[in-house]
């Protein structure tokens, strides 16, 4: 089974601001490789260091206030203790006994209520640190700088959404997704041997073991959009193809697969060692026992009809399983053109057979 993919790298990562400001530098360029925790880019962070001084201030005043609070509750403690004694040899009045009981407790409840702005202003303060760490851009993986989509002294606006500084990528291993069509994919299953072939290079084969088949097409994405307007005709959706990606893996230490490369993938569902096979292009009708009819040239140059049993076909070869004989030439075209149709190379060895070894025939 063929199928068109493209290759992606292992890992692609959008490298971006989580703060606004300002870009003071740029620290990679396009093609450069990175490790993780490398510096990417700074942004202005003087808005960040005010909001974490003002922090840090109000976190000092609300320890302060504590502190005060601390030193008032250790005098009202002795006053206390010193009323509860005056009190019990009747040397005090009662309301001087709850007075300073109030106070004790009045003291210790705003001590509590320091200590909780206190974590407030903590939180405060590690917020800011973060958002001022937000200010330098680092890696978070291994890997090449493939795009640089903003520039140095630009301005970037991460309230709304995060901004794109570079676009990470691991080209070590490549991945390549393979759109296999819905008629095609009921015979695809994990596991199975895969190859693929470039445009920059049609004669060398990559091989891979399909790693997974994703359950649902990239169109599933745009399902929110799409479901409020099919009441207005299905028409447009029925008529829309639909593919699922078989992924695989590659590896590109050679560095010879690039981002985006188109693949001609090939996934093969069937194997025959050493197969004898014919151009699928002159396989004729089939009768009611499964057999084709093909148009063999006989020794006086005429066309002769031949049935033929047919095992795997990958709409360019077919496996011939009975009906001819290595080396007998077949025709190409329909059975009632065949006295008019060019002659095609004739059965043959498929791989592995004469001529040296060959990947074996697969569909």
């Amino acid at each position: 089974m063929v199928a068109t993919g493209i290759i992606k790298p292992s890992s692609l990562v959008s490298v971006g601001a989580q703060v606004s400001g300002r870009i003071e530098s740029l620290k990679v360029e396009l093609g450069d490789q990175v490790n993780a925790g490398d510096l990417i880019a700074e942004i202005d962070s003087r808005t960040q260091t005010n909001t974490l001084d003002s922090a840090q201030a109000n976190l000092a005043n609300a320890k302060a206030s504590r502190d005060a609070q601390a030193a008032t509750l250790r005098q009202y403690e002795q006053e206390f203790k010193r009323q509860k004694t005056m009190l019990a040899a009747q040397a005090s009045a009662q309301a001087d006994y709850d007075a300073a009981l109030a106070n004790l407790n009045a003291t210790r409840a705003k001590i509590r209520a320091l200590e909780a702005t206190i974590k407030v202003q903590e939180t405060a303060v590690a917020t800011a640190q973060t958002n001022l760490g937000y200010t330098q851009i680092t890696a978070p993986i291994d890997g090449t700088v493939l795009a640089v989509v903003s520039k140095q002294g630009q301005t970037v606006n991460a309230n709304q959404s995060t901004p794109t500084i570079v676009m990470l990528g691991t080209l070590s291993t490549m991945t390549v997704y393979a759109e296999i069509s819905e008629a095609d994919v009921v015979h695809v299953k994990e596991g199975q041997e895969v190859y693929f072939t470039i445009l920059g290079n049609p004669t060398k084969r990559y091989e891979s073991t399909l790693r997974k088949v994703e359950p649902a097409p990239e169109s599933i994405t745009d399902e929110d959009t799409s479901s409020s307007s099919m009441s207005s005709g299905s028409s447009s959706t029925s008529s829309t193809a639909i593919y699922y990606n078989g992924v695989f893996d590659i590896d590109n230490r050679a560095d010879e697969l690039r981002t985006y490369m188109t693949a001609e993938v090939h996934i093969v569902l069937a194997r025959a060692e050493n197969a004898l096979v014919i151009p699928a292009a002159a396989l004729g009708g089939q009768d009611s026992d499964g057999n084709y009819l093909v148009q063999v040239l006989g020794r006086d140059g005429r066309p002769e009809p031949r049935k033929v049993k047919v095992g795997i076909n990958n709409r360019a070869d077919a496996q011939v399983l009975s009906g001819l004989e290595l080396g007998e030439r077949v025709i190409v075209g329909e059975a009632t053109a065949a006295s008019s149709a060019p002659s095609a190379p004739g059965a043959r060895r498929g791989p592995d057979g004469p001529g040296g070894p060959r990947p074996p025939m697969g569909f």
